[in-house]
């Protein structure tokens, strides 16, 4: 585990072991998110064009909007479906 010391005027240094997990250098921004009562650290230092791609499955033919719509309906059904038939686990658990 690592700990840092908050200053008076509020900054924080970031340990060198977790900068260096996260791939931090001068100048790089991180941002802070709430979940669940918890605060998740994140970097900001990767560039639009570096993720460029990421989601690509060269296999896989690009959808139409209609296509997208469709698929969308049929996971929404299938949801509501699956909710319908089981409830939720609150409700099985009592």
């Amino acid at each position: 585990m690592s700990v840092a010391t908050v200053t008076s005027k509020g900054q924080i240094t970031l340990p060198k072991n977790v900068r260096d997990d996260l791939g931090l250098k001068d100048g790089d921004q991180v941002s802070f998110e709430k979940i669940d009562g918890r605060y998740v650290l994140r970097p900001q230092n990767k560039s639009i064009m570096e993720l460029a791609g990421a989601l690509e499955r060269p296999s896989q033919k690009a959808m139409s909007v209609r296509e997208m719509d469709e698929a969308l309906g049929q996971a929404l059904g299938e949801d509501d479906a699956r909710i319908r038939s089981y409830g939720t686990r609150r409700v099985r658990s009592r």
